[in-house]
């Protein structure tokens, strides 16, 4: 019997914590994971993007309550929130990811990002 974790194990272990996405388009999300499904679509809250620049600092988008669909994650992994809020983005420089490739060098580009704002009464 294997006893490495099961898909829809691992991500249990980051519920409700900070993680940091990055997407198959080179974007990096921020937020805290609120909900996952079967095909790795993930739920963030109190979510935002962190747009990088060899120009000036790390600009942070606020996304809010966020969707994202499975298919178009590349990396999930959780945040040290202590080290992160030591860090001055600011100051912090670096070149934009590149979106990730299939098969002949293609941009992947029929994966979707998907943002459904939440309405309260």
């Amino acid at each position: 019997m294997d006893e490495g974790w099961g898909a829809l194990e691992f991500p249990c272990l980051l519920f409700l914590e900070t993680i940091s996405v990055i997407t198959n388009d080179g974007r990096n999300i921020v937020g805290v994971l609120k909900g996952f499904d079967q095909a790795t679509n993930i739920i963030l809250d109190e979510s935002h993007e962190r747009v990088y620049s060899t120009r000036e600092g790390v600009q942070q988008l606020v996304l809010g309550l966020y969707i994202i669909r499975g298919d178009n994650i590349s990396i999930v992994g959780e945040l040290d929130e202590e080290l992160d809020s030591n860090l001055d983005l600011s100051k912090l420089r670096a070149h934009p990811l590149k979106p990730a490739v299939i098969g002949g060098g293609v941009p992947n580009s029929f994966n979707l990002m998907v943002s459904v704002p939440i309405r309260t009464a």
